[in-house]
């Protein structure tokens, strides 16, 4: 398994939160959400995601800016399309089931 390093910030701060995890295994994408957490907290679930995803893509563009010289703007842009696209008409079916966490 490979795994990725934690951020220096979720080392340092007691109250960091996993909200997402992904992984490619048995030919397929696993996910981990910490779904709940923002309706919990006083946010729209759906909302917040869609505010989080955004980031997440603004870290990835800044990394591929780090790596490639690549404009950032030019790499939301492709993920923009991509991400579009592939919910249009996905390549492959979401399979598995949501997994509550424990009240």
């Amino acid at each position: 398994m490979h795994t990725l390093p934690l951020p220096d910030a979720v080392l340092r701060d007691d109250n960091s939160v996993h909200m997402l995890g992904a992984w490619i295994a048995e030919e397929g994408l696993h996910c981990a959400l910490n779904y709940g957490f923002f309706e919990e907290n006083g946010h729209d679930e759906a909302e917040a995601w869609g505010v989080m995803l955004a980031d997440v893509i603004r870290h990835i563009a800044n990394a591929r800016k780090s790596e490639t010289g690549e404009a950032t703007a030019s790499t939301i842009a492709t993920i923009v399309a991509s991400l579009q696209a592939e919910l249009a008409d996905p390549s492959s079916d979401v399979e598995g089931e949501f997994v509550s966490k424990p009240h």
